[in-house]
């Protein structure tokens, strides 16, 4: 049987729902516009735009803030724009990554033909 969340003192139900489901939020928002930038749907500038706007945001307002849900969401809308920022680069090295696997193993399956005496 589940026990009912305790809410801290001074949070709201919000601000603690907001807390508990934050990482899941970011994970969603991030696959989300992860797959808007490797589509070319949002720019990666704006992305980065966005992620350095995010930040400021919560390093100069939300983190100081005495409301909990202003400092969850600003965590939450800087986090995942910084981690988008990472999404092309993180594309491009499984890509490289993936081209050097076919080529050695087209180089492999070449030096079998090649080596095969019959």
């Amino acid at each position: 049987m589940e026990t009912p969340a305790t809410i801290e003192h001074g949070q709201s139900r919000l601000g603690s729902t907001v807390r508990a489901n934050r990482l899941r939020l970011v994970l969603a928002i991030v696959v989300v516009e992860g797959l808007l930038v490797l589509l070319d749907a949002i720019s990666w500038w704006a992305v980065l735009l966005l992620a350095v706007a995010a930040f400021a945001v919560y390093v100069g307002a939300a983190r100081s803030s005495r409301r909990p849900f202003v400092r969850e969401a600003g965590w939450i809308a800087a986090v995942s724009q910084l981690v988008v920022v990472l999404v092309p680069v993180v594309a491009l090295v499984l890509t490289t990554l993936a081209v050097i696997v076919l080529v050695l193993v087209a180089a492999a399956l070449l030096a079998m033909l090649l080596l095969d005496r019959r």
